[in-house]
């Protein structure tokens, strides 16, 4: 029991540390969204420096990679091969590789938006890997996040409305990716209790190196890795920007997996949408990007449908991973 005065903490002070206490992991994820919704920025910066999307991605996700194996280097032994941690690398390596690219060559927030389907991607493969009912309230969150996509996209000089450009579609392809990623990373949680969840980040991150080497030849090839690394290694400024930014996304996901795990999967996927709103901001002040009416009222429908699929949990439908999230 605690007694005021004499320096000691009363009720109030109490109150507040418990408040503090439960703020810290959700302030986490919110940081890591806010990562995220500006990653895009320099490897934009280092494009135009010579060192192309997919390399630049080769080389942060290598020093990200580096630092998880040094940061949860007692965790490696619990690894062991699966079929399912491969889905997790190859996912996961899709993800990142397409979300970059998207990004550095497409319209930020309609690249974004289309990757934020992912709620109609996840219900879509939960039902066929998982056996999960989609029901009546998925169709309606499915149907709404499309309507809002087709809005978005809707042409009519080029008739359906499916993604206009090679950055749009990169989009689209990531959040397909990222939604299989999450039905691997729960499959994998279940199947494999032994490997800690860090090490399904890990896996993720190994992926995005492999996966960025194997998609290099439609990136420049070869030639495309000899200017990034000609450009990293003769400047300095190129250098430093894919060290900080490795080193961001490491620390981004050591943040997050802390707060991901002390918070409820459907608040966290609520939290996460923060990435939107710094993504919306920042490209409109760094790269004068701004959307039309259309444009704004198609992103609002697919924001909805992914905070109603965080706002009304369904224990019969997958949720989001809630560990090893890892993004750029």
């Amino acid at each position: 029991m605690t007694v005021v005065g004499n320096g000691t903490h009363g009720p109030a002070s109490t109150g507040s540390a418990s408040l503090r206490v439960r703020a810290a992991p959700a302030l986490a994820i919110l940081m890591g969204s806010s990562v995220w919704g500006l990653a895009w920025f320099p490897y934009r910066v280092l494009a135009q420096w010579g060192v192309a999307a997919v390399p630049a991605q080769i080389g942060t996700a290598s020093v990200a990679l580096l630092l998880l194996t040094l940061v949860y280097r007692r965790s490696l032994g619990t690894l062991r091969w699966s079929w399912l941690l491969a889905g997790v690398a190859f996912a996961g390596g899709a993800t990142n590789v397409a979300f970059v690219w998207g990004t550095t060559h497409g319209h930020v927030m309609r690249v974004l938006l289309l990757f934020y389907l992912t709620p109609v991607w996840t219900a879509l493969f939960a039902h066929w890997l998982l056996g999960e009912r989609v029901g009546v309230r998925g169709v309606g969150l499915i149907a709404l996040a499309l309507g809002g996509a087709g809005l978005m996209l809707w042409t009519p000089a080029l008739g359906w409305p499916l993604p206009n450009n090679a950055g749009e579609w990169a989009g689209a392809i990531a959040g397909a990716a990222f939604a299989l990623n999450n039905v691997l990373l729960r499959r994998a949680s279940q199947a494999l209790p032994d490997v800690r969840a860090e090490m399904r980040s890990w896996t993720l991150y190994l992926g995005c190196v492999v996966g960025g080497l194997l998609v290099l030849p439609f990136d420049g090839g070869a030639e495309s890795g000899r200017a990034a690394v000609s450009t990293l290694t003769s400047g300095t400024a190129a250098a430093a920007v894919a060290l900080a930014l490795g080193c961001a996304i490491a620390l981004t996901n050591v943040v997050v997996q802390f707060g991901l795990a002390r918070v409820p999967a459907n608040q966290a996927a609520l939290i996460m949408l923060f990435e939107i709103v710094v993504a919306a901001v920042s490209s409109w002040c760094l790269a004068s990007e701004g959307l039309g009416v259309r444009d704004i009222a198609g992103g609002l429908c697919i924001v909805a449908a992914g905070v109603m699929s965080g706002i009304l949990p369904d224990s019969r439908r997958c949720k989001s991973a809630t560990a090893g999230d890892a993004m750029v």
